[in-house]
């Protein structure tokens, strides 16, 4: 996997990182033991960040990473998590320092650090990009010490591109793959301009582009793939990208045509995002650790043909565009 500066951090990662979202919850039943598992495989391979958030399984997805560092010893990867989705109600107004803080605190205490990487804003609120008194908060919380930089996490390409008009926003993670291209479109060139390191999620489409599911395929009634197919519990767009699944398994079969023989469709897909050097680090999530093996492999993946990236982009513009692209 290549290495490269996490943008104006000191931190180095590698281009394939290991999304923490399965292992903490809502991915149906992916046991301690297979989640412990995946990241170790993940780390074997090589890979040097690792994405979580404080409410992945209330703090299990923290907990296990914790234990997992120590266990290993020797140099850490780059831990981001995120913090503002334990406000109850989510509401803009919650996001202050006192609650960060305490939120920090906690994410602190559950990855058994004393400063962490990065903490990202959890998709909050447009209206929290507008209020330049809670990037005050966090610029004073990494001055304590308590964190050594913070980003955001966001649904939209606008708010993207709100995020990064405040100095201190290192990072912006989003939504970026073969179902989601509107990233490309303006806020790359500004992430690149300003030297903001992008981290690509949702980078599958919730397994859509692994090519293993199909219209018979079930969820656990704890799969967000059941309970958010129509944003039920939280933004749509993080369910299949957004994509109705129907369109998305159609798409599905034309990209299938795509994948170059002897690579599987999830590399295949993993390795289109890297093309774009806008993208610092891809994070696809992994259940166990045959699966996490196979995220590692998209990294050795020869480059994509210009006629195949046209493809995709065709396949975008026909199927997908009419349902994603001006919502997020």
């Amino acid at each position: 996997m290549r290495h490269h500066a996490f943008g104006r951090t000191p931190f180095i990662v590698t281009d394939v990182g290991f999304g923490a979202w399965q292992i903490g919850g809502a991915w149906g039943d992916v046991s301690e033991t297979d989640g412990r598992a995946a990241l170790n495989a993940a780390l074997d391979a090589g890979m040097t960040f690792i994405d979580t958030a404080d409410v992945y399984g209330d703090g299990r997805s923290e907990k296990i990473i914790a234990d997992v560092l120590k266990a290993r010893g020797g140099a850490r990867p780059m831990v981001a998590t995120k913090a503002g989705r334990r406000l109850s109600p989510h509401v803009a107004g919650g996001y202050n320092k006192a609650n960060l803080e305490g939120f920090i605190d906690r994410s602190l205490k559950n990855l058994g650090v004393e400063s962490l990487d990065l903490v990202q804003l959890h998709c909050p609120p447009t209206e929290v990009l507008y209020r330049p008194e809670v990037f005050a908060g966090l610029d004073e919380l990494q001055k304590a010490g308590k964190i050594k930089g913070y980003g955001v996490s966001v649904e939209k390409v606008e708010e993207a591109l709100k995020a990064i008009e405040y100095p201190g926003v290192v990072s912006i993670q989003i939504i970026y793959n073969i179902f989601r291209q509107r990233p490309d479109h303006l806020f790359f060139k500004e992430a690149r301009r300003k030297n903001v390191a992008v981290i690509a999620r949702v980078p599958l489409a919730s397994g859509l582009l692994s090519g293993k599911i199909t219209r018979d395929t079930q969820f656990a009634s704890d799969d967000h793939r059941n309970f958010n197919r129509h944003g039920e519990a939280f933004d749509v767009g993080e369910t299949f990208a957004g994509v109705p699944f129907e369109v998305g398994l159609q798409a599905v079969e034309e990209v299938r045509k795509l994948v170059p023989a002897g690579a599987s469709m999830a590399a295949f897909a993993l390795r289109w995002i890297l093309m774009n050097d806008a993208v610092t680090v891809v994070i696809p999530g992994a259940r166990n650790a045959e699966q996490a093996k196979a995220n590692a492999v998209a990294a050795d993946l020869a480059p994509l043909s210009a006629d195949i990236m046209a493809a995709t982009r065709e396949i975008y513009e026909r199927l997908i565009a009419p349902h994603v692209h001006h919502r997020w």
